[in-house]
């Protein structure tokens, strides 16, 4: 199996070791995350702070996964990752379902009963979760988090760094802009800008990001 080293040690990651662990196509050799000061070991696998990650690049040939579920988290720490030479790759649980057709970015976690459907394009270090449908000719920025049941129908785009709200619904055609908040069962049946927050049924704005 091909070595991947994990970053974050939170709830998110939990979840992500799950879905490594089922894949089956890679051993955790470390587990990074900033509470941890010194570098040791547990059980076999490395525990240390991200800043470890330049080293492990350095003298192994691991691949990254970014496993925290802050959008701009994630994105500041893969930028900090690609400046390390860190490689990342999809990592994709086999309980899922996943058109032979659709497109999946590195960094990228799929998780368990999610469906990703027909020329389906996922970006890099995005969030697919549990139960989730990402239906045929969607478009799904870099960073995006599509939560636990929520439904994008077709053609639906998601901008760079949005996040779809458990158990909402996007009706087709419709485009969610970058790093805008779609909230907990909401009903998007037109346009979001960028950077703000829509709730409600249907969804309304309730106001922008700062």
């Amino acid at each position: 199996m091909k070595p991947i080293v994990v970053i974050g040690e939170g709830g998110h990651s939990k979840a992500v070791q799950d879905v490594i662990l089922a894949e089956g196509r890679h051993e955790v050799i470390a587990i990074l995350d900033d509470k941890n000061v010194d570098v040791f070991e547990r059980e076999g696998v490395l525990f240390g702070p991200i800043s470890y990650a330049e080293k492990l690049t350095a003298k192994t040939d691991a691949a990254f996964v970014v496993a925290i579920g802050n959008n701009h988290i994630r994105e500041k720490i893969a930028m900090m990752l690609l400046e390390f030479g860190a490689a990342f790759e999809a990592v994709v649980h086999p309980f899922s379902s996943v058109s032979p057709s659709a497109c999946i970015g590195e960094g990228t976690v799929i998780m368990a009963g999610s469906v990703i459907n027909a020329d389906a394009v996922i970006g890099k270090h995005v969030i697919i979760n549990s139960s989730s449908v990402v239906e045929h000719d969607n478009h799904i920025g870099d960073f995006a988090h599509i939560s636990p049941g929520a439904v994008l129908t077709g053609n639906v785009q998601v901008g760079k760094g949005a996040h779809i709200g458990a158990s909402a619904t996007v009706v087709p055609g419709q485009a969610i802009g970058d790093w805008s908040i779609v909230g907990a069962g909401a009903v998007v049946i037109e346009e979001v800008p960028d950077g703000v927050t829509v709730v409600g049924v249907p969804a309304r704005l309730i106001g922008k990001k700062a």
